[in-house]
């Protein structure tokens, strides 16, 4: 049972440790840590993702900025108190952590550096909109199972042709999606006019699966409602 809740919720990475690890927290005696690791695109540009790792897993693995890291996991959300408000926080969770073992596999594995799949229920109505270039966007957040009675909620954005089919979506329907997980900066304005750099994390959907035959809306509606 444990091994399919796990099963909707996997993460695997191949990027650089671009900042030095930091203590986060412990948990029954075991010590954890964060870090960002820089994860290319295909294109010239790259992600900055914060992970968080057990220090069991670090164990024999140089952790010096600039390594190149071999990453399995989870991306998992909790929740913080923030500036008066309860803020959706994602990290990169690490099951498993290991280097490279030479070039060619490094150069290898680089062609699909960064891969996410999720298999969860609508938790809040879709949203569609348009850039102003014309690009379709539908922006959806998915609640995403995990063991212990526990859930992950997961921003994720659909363009194009997936968009207009999200769209459509109604809380509580059952989907599977396929992408990257991206970093996003963006400029937040105060009240005293000034503006902060920040930096979002979501899902970019490149596949998508609706589960025709289990969507159960009411009863998701209402566990996802309480746990907003």
């Amino acid at each position: 049972m444990v091994e399919k809740v796990i099963d909707t919720n996997n993460v695997s990475i191949i990027g650089k440790i671009v900042s030095e690890k930091e203590f986060s927290h412990e948990m029954y005696g075991e010590g954890f840590y964060v870090f960002n690791l820089e994860a290319p695109r295909l294109s010239e540009f790259s992600d900055i993702l914060p992970v968080t790792v057990s220090e069991r897993l670090m164990m024999n693995i140089n952790m010096d900025i600039g390594t190149y890291l071999v990453l399995e996991g989870q991306l998992r959300s909790y929740n913080r108190y923030q500036e008066g408000n309860n803020k959706l926080l994602l990290t990169v969770f690490a099951r498993d952590l290991k280097e490279p073992e030479d070039e060619l596999e490094l150069k290898e594995l680089l062609k699909k550096p960064n891969e996410i799949f999720l298999d969860g229920y609508i938790c809040k109505k879709p949203i569609y909109r348009t850039t102003p270039f014309g690009r379709e966007i539908t922006d959806i957040l998915l609640a995403v199972n995990r063991p212990y009675n526990k859930s992950d909620y997961i921003p994720c954005i659909a363009w194009g042709r997936n968009a207009r089919f999200c769209e459509k979506l109604k809380v509580g329907d059952h989907i599977k999606t396929w992408g990257r997980i991206q970093s996003r900066e963006y400029q937040k304005k105060l009240y005293d006019g000034n503006v902060l750099n920040k930096v979002a994390y979501e899902v970019s959907v490149s596949k998508l699966e609706f589960v025709e035959d289990d969507n159960n809306r009411e009863e998701k509606n209402e566990k996802c409602e309480n746990n907003e």
